[in-house]
């Protein structure tokens, strides 16, 4: 009997460490996330369907047949009205006055410990959902992957969970938007690691992976287990086969450039047209119906066009001609203020590239013994994975498509060269560019983000050792030699830093008396130091330390002023970034990250 009260008593408090356990919490979060996530994205779909047949009486999958029954008129009315409607939507209801989407998910996981507002979310659902309902050029995983981050966030927030944990569930909604939207929950899980959390920690893993599977589940128990689109079986048989597959990564490498450029130079010409901002979506509706009175397969997400595609009924002259009309198209519509993403017209122009490819390739090399088809699939993956910056997940969505291991070591190959190429030349993906040109710099990762959270005046420490521009020479020796820093500050009126005086700055007057009534300190000075203002973080602070090669560095209180406030150093910088990491690495313990 006393065995068996222990051993009861034991299991209870296994139980009771179980149900405490950080780990379970996030795993049962995650599966309630993949299970909103998974129908948010339906959501999504089925609001996109609506409003699409109500602008052109026609399904996702059936736009470009319906297009051909309307007049031209129509066909240029409709994005218009559509892009009027996106944009007095953002205007008014988004406080950022523009579209959001995986960028700022990105930002949110980056630097602001997961936070997303659900109001924001349900607007840039809407403002997506118009979007491609009215033939806009973009895609819907990004908008997808924005409301299942945004519902991981909002949980969050209202289960007040630390910003670690909170980072996971927005990964984790985001996994199950990808794995809903392709069918391929692996696809998801590796996605949300790579692109949103930005690492592949193992505490991360097993909640993102149950989200993912979930969303899975709740997508093919609504549409079917069915493929996002039909693949046939290629074969990939030799290694003669594979120059021509590199060949086909440099030019996916060099197209994702331009598509990427294009958006650039798209949105820099819309943000100069006159009038209020919410016209602009307008106009590039009118833009994008004017192109699509010659290829109207250029409207929409585009999958149906993509099937055709990969069903070889394209002719050479259209494949090519896709590739330039839809880069374009998309770039007016992202450039112009249209909701959406990039990732369904990034595979639809790799799968015409592809396609084209594959067509004259075979037609120069007849022996190469390859189906022309194989390089539309092999286009798809390489300018995708170049423009998303995410060649792991985008490989596995290829290979859980067509489940073709052959098949898709070529498109490995692919995915590393294109992937190279735009690294190389643009610096990374199309979400950190957008993040960078609207002034957030992820350059180091997610630690560096957190240093660059932490500004310069929480470690500076106040200096005694000051003088001002017109003490002697004799002073600044005698402060030096009892100076903590082996350095001194030269002020002018007391305040304003004028600039710094070393040793070594007095060079061979430092023994020299002859000159003490004939020298003062600003004759000696250092007048253009190494500086920083409190504003600063300690980022910028280790790299001014690096660049600069100086263990103290003056902080002032902004540039303008240049009112000295105190110094920082090298010691104090390095014990900072340590704690911080340590910090983050005992929340990321602790908070099941």
């Amino acid at each position: 009997m006393r065995h068996a009260l222990i051993f009861v008593y034991n299991w209870g408090k296994n139980v009771a460490r179980l149900l405490r356990s950080d780990h379970l919490v996030l795993s049962v979060l995650a599966a309630i996330i993949g299970l909103a996530a998974g129908y948010g994205t339906i959501l999504l779909r089925i609001t996109i369907e609506f409003l699409q047949s109500i602008f052109f009486g026609a399904s996702v999958d059936g736009l470009v047949i319906s297009l051909a029954t309307l007049s031209w008129w129509q066909i240029i009315i409709v994005p218009t009205i559509g892009g009027l409607l996106v944009g007095l939507l953002v205007f008014y209801f988004m406080p950022s006055k523009k579209p959001e989407g995986i960028a700022q998910v990105i930002e949110a996981s980056a630097l602001r410990e997961g936070k997303m507002s659900l109001r924001n979310g349900v607007v840039a659902l809407l403002a997506s959902a118009t979007s491609i309902g009215a033939g806009a050029s973009v895609g819907r995983e990004g908008p997808a992957v924005h409301i299942g981050a945004t519902i991981g966030s909002w949980l969050a927030e209202k289960l007040h969970l630390t910003k670690s944990m909170s980072r996971t569930l927005l990964g984790c909604g985001a996994a199950a938007a990808v794995a809903a939207s392709f069918n391929a929950p692996i696809a998801g899980t590796l996605f949300a690691h790579e692109v949103i959390v930005g690492h592949f920690a193992l505490s991360a893993f097993a909640p993102i992976v149950i989200s993912s599977v979930v969303g899975t589940i709740v997508s093919r128990a609504y549409y079917g287990d069915y493929p996002a689109f039909t693949v046939s079986e290629y074969a990939i048989e030799s290694i003669e086969q594979f120059p021509a597959v590199i060949g086909l990564g440099v030019c996916c490498g060099i197209l994702a450039i331009i598509f990427m450029k294009s958006i650039a130079v798209s949105q820099d010409k819309f943000s100069k047209l006159m009038g209020p901002e919410w016209i602009r979506p307008a106009v590039a509706g009118f833009l994008v119906g004017l192109i699509a009175l010659g290829f109207p397969q250029v409207m929409g997400v585009g999958y149906d066009a993509t099937d055709l595609a990969l069903k070889g009924e394209f002719t050479l002259a259209i494949l090519v001609a896709l590739v330039i009309f839809k880069t374009l198209a998309t770039a007016i519509s992202l450039g112009g203020g249209f909701g959406g993403g990039v990732f369904t017209p990034s595979i639809m122009i790799g799968a015409m590239l592809g396609g084209a490819y594959g067509l004259i390739i075979t037609g120069i090399f007849p022996n190469l013994n390859i189906d022309p088809g194989a390089f539309t699939v092999i286009g798809m993956g390489g300018l995708a994975a170049a423009v998303l910056g995410a060649p792991v997940s985008t490989t596995l969505i290829i290979f859980e498509l067509t489940d073709d291991y052959p098949l898709t070591i070529a498109v490995m190959v692919s995915v590393v060269i294109s992937s190279l190429i735009a690294k190389q030349f643009v610096g990374g993906s199309f979400f950190k560019w957008q993040l960078e040109r609207s002034g957030y710099d992820l350059e180091g990762g997610f630690e560096a983000a957190l240093l660059r959270g932490i500004p310069v005046s929480q470690i500076t420490l106040p200096s005694e050792d000051t003088v001002g521009i017109g003490t002697g020479i004799q002073q600044v020796r005698n402060k030096l030699q009892t100076s903590k820093t082996g350095e001194l500050f030269v002020l002018r009126d007391d305040t304003q830093l004028y600039g710094t005086i070393t040793l070594s700055d007095l060079s061979e007057i430092a023994f020299d008396h002859d000159v003490d009534n004939l020298i003062n300190a600003g004759d000696i000075a250092r007048i253009n130091p190494p500086v920083l203002s409190s504003s600063h973080n300690l980022y910028e602070a280790i790299k001014v330390i690096k660049d600069s090669g100086e263990h103290y560095i003056a902080i002032v209180e902004n540039d303008d002023s240049m009112k000295f406030v105190g110094v920082l150093s090298e010691t104090d910088l390095m014990s900072a970034y340590n704690k911080a990491l340590v910090d983050l690495r005992k929340e990321e313990h602790e908070g099941g990250v």
